[in-house]
């Protein structure tokens, strides 16, 4: 497991703090500077300690040509064209300062995707750290722009091979070793079909392969399973996407969590942490009266005078056993020892009880 630490704000994000939740607004402001302030808000009041917005311009993402000669995945159902729809759904970049002064007065850390080179040069006084998406994962340039600023680089891994995800890394790796590495499936349907796509143990092969890095999980699926998966395996940064109401027209809208749903998926994380504890076995301040009324220890069964010998006859095995008792797999080295005071039958066996 990784034994890094990264800060991102006033949060350091390591195994042993609590996990990092990032609320994907995304195109969910549906071209509104009011909407994605409130979900700044909302994010807040949810639970995230990030709130992050996507900057990409249709004219720097998407061909418009080669989109329409083609039709993919969850973009085939949109009523406009792919390009159409990527203008109506930019994050205004005049809206930034606002965008930021609000997250502050919400106490909550701004941060974005950027979709181009222009972004980078434009955001980068405003936030803490990067994320780049899974669609750019081969875009080696660009990771190695975004390296060299030398913030933290949140990279998503979907639709990806380990080549790929290899590839990425070794560039970032050039420039900045602050490097959180996010298991992803870049199925945006929402169905639970794609639960048996997500290979959270994906996790497990990047904890071993990059011991350096801090692992994330930025997921698409319904609820919150994966999640709780995630954080079990190792993850500490989490991303999921957020709205107000999942009944909304708009690309995003019907696979996000909403205010409801993502306070619970956080409320849940916070009791798994907890449980997941320090793995070290012991034996537990809330179960030291279980481990006396539940445990067995060796008990007379029959009175007896000082000085008499233990026999196999004299003791028998029941519950309960009070600390400097005998337990039941110390039988043989009691056995001819002589007890040195008068004992009732039923009484447990003590150390003390008996000569050494």
């Amino acid at each position: 497991m990784s034994q890094q630490s990264i800060k991102i704000g006033q949060r350091t994000i390591s195994l042993q703090m609590p996990t990092y939740f990032i609320a994907d607004v995304a195109s969910n402001h549906d071209g509104d500077i009011e909407r994605a302030k409130e979900l700044i808000w909302i994010a807040k009041e949810a639970g995230a300690d990030a709130v992050k917005f996507q900057h990409f311009k249709a004219s720097k993402i998407v061909s418009d040509v080669g989109f329409r000669n083609m039709k993919v995945s969850h973009q085939a159902s949109w009523t406009k064209s792919v390009y159409e729809v990527y203008q109506q759904y930019e994050c205004n970049r005049d809206w930034t300062e606002e965008l930021v002064q609000t997250s502050n007065k919400a106490q909550i850390e701004f941060m974005t995707t950027p979709y181009d080179t222009e972004a980078i040069e434009l955001l980068e006084p405003y936030i803490p750290a990067f994320k780049i998406g899974s669609g750019d994962i081969t875009w080696i340039s660009f990771i190695e722009q975004i390296a060299k600023i030398n913030k933290p680089v949140l990279i998503a891994t979907g639709a990806s091979t380990q080549e790929d995800v290899d590839r990425a890394v070794e560039a970032i790796r050039k420039w900045n070793n602050q490097i959180i590495l996010m298991q992803c499936n870049t199925n945006y349907t929402g169905s639970l079909e794609n639960m048996k796509y997500v290979n959270l143990n994906v996790l497990r092969l990047y904890a071993d392969k990059y011991p350096d890095v801090i692992l994330g999980l930025s997921d698409h699926t319904p609820g919150h399973a994966t999640v709780l998966g995630a954080i079990a395996l190792g993850a500490r940064v989490i991303e999921k996407h957020l709205t107000d109401d999942n009944n909304r027209i708009g690309p995003d809208h019907a696979f996000s969590m909403n205010p409801v749903t993502w306070r619970d998926m956080v409320e849940r994380s916070r009791e798994l942490e907890a449980a997941l504890g320090d793995g070290i076995k012991r034996i537990e301040p809330n179960e030291s009266e279980t481990a006396v009324v539940q445990r067995r220890c060796l008990r007379l069964t029959r009175d007896m005078q000082s000085g008499e010998i233990l026999q196999m006859s004299d003791l028998e095995e029941l519950r309960p056993a009070p600390i400097q008792s005998f337990p039941p797999y110390k039988l043989v080295e009691v056995l001819g020892k002589r007890v040195l005071s008068a004992k009732k039958q039923g009484d447990e066996l003590l150390v003390s009880d008996v000569i050494s």
